[in-house]
């Protein structure tokens, strides 16, 4: 059994590599979807989305809320986006969408 002054030591040097928090991973990342519904007036967006790790939420349908209506601008249903969410005033808030870039 190592002494835990050992290990503290191994890992001030180096030696022994120290995992990831999840603090360190960038808050900035974009989660995959396709824009199904876009609703100017309301401010909203239905998004078809993959996994959006920074809410630990699975894939599904979903609508999400803009502040700002100047986000929905040029997006169309059928569009591949690359956008992020964050939990806001007891729903969901996309706070930046992007077109993905072709593969």
């Amino acid at each position: 059994m190592l002494r835990p002054w050992i290990l503290s030591l191994a890992l001030l040097a180096g030696l022994v590599p120290a995992l990831p928090h999840a603090a360190d991973r960038p808050a900035t990342a974009l989660s995959a979807g396709e824009v199904r519904k876009v609703d100017r007036e309301a401010k909203k967006v239905t998004i078809k989305h993959g996994p959006i790790e920074n809410l630990k939420m699975p894939p599904m349908t979903m609508v999400f809320r803009v502040k700002d209506a100047a986000v929905l601008e040029g997006l169309e249903p059928g569009m591949q986006i690359r956008f992020r969410a964050e939990e806001a005033d007891g729903g969901y808030l996309a706070t930046r969408v992007q077109k993905a870039s072709a593969k």
